[in-house]
C-alpha cells in the first residue's frame, strides 16, 4: 500500500490517495477511515468488499477492474481479493491527509480483559494484535 497525501506531496491539501494492492488469498484487513469517504476505483483483479453500518446491517459486493466502490466516513469495511491475480485499487479521500484505524488496532488500544471476555481471545492472540494499523493480511 502506498499512501500520497499531505504529508508526502504537501501541495495536496484536498486531496489523499492510497494505491493498494492485494495478492490472491489476502485482504485489505477490516477497517475504517474517520476524517472522510472513501471513493474507489479498481484497476485490475476481481474483490469483494463488505461494508458495516450501524446495527446488524453488511452490504457486500463484488468488484473488477473499471468499477468504482464508495465507503461513507467511519463505516467499517474490508476489501478481500476473490481473484487468481493481484486485486489492485485506489482509495481516494477528500482530505490533506490519509487515516484508517483497523479493528485489530482498535482492539489493541482497549482493556485486554474486555476484549478477552467478549471475543475469547487466548492470551497470545492479545499479544499479537497490532497497535498500528496492518493495512494487508493474509497470503
Amino acid at each position: 500500500m502506498r499512501i500520497a497525501d499531505s504529508k508526502k506531496f504537501f501541495i495536496a491539501s484536498t486531496v489523499a490517495a492510497a494505491h493498494v494492492i492485494v495478492h490472491p488469498g489476502a485482504m485489505r484487513e477490516l477497517h475504517w477511515h474517520p476524517n472522510a469517504d472513501e471513493w474507489q476505483y479498481y484497476i485490475a483483479g476481481s474483490g469483494r468488499m463488505g461494508v458495516f453500518a450501524a446495527g446488524n446491517k453488511v452490504h457486500t459486493k463484488d468488484f473488477h477492474a473499471g468499477d468504482v466502490g464508495y465507503i461513507p466516513q467511519a463505516m467499517g469495511h474490508y476489501v478481500e481479493n476473490t481473484g487468481k491475480t493481484d486485486l489492485v485499487f485506489l482509495e481516494v479521500f477528500r482530505s490533506s491527509y490519509y487515516s484508517s484505524i483497523s479493528f485489530a488496532q482498535w482492539l489493541s488500544h482497549l482493556p485486554p480483559e474486555l476484549v478477552q471476555a467478549h471475543f475469547n481471545f487466548s492470551d497470545d492472540t492479545m499479544k499479537a494484535l497490532s497497535k498500528r494499523d496492518a493495512k494487508i493480511v493474509g497470503a
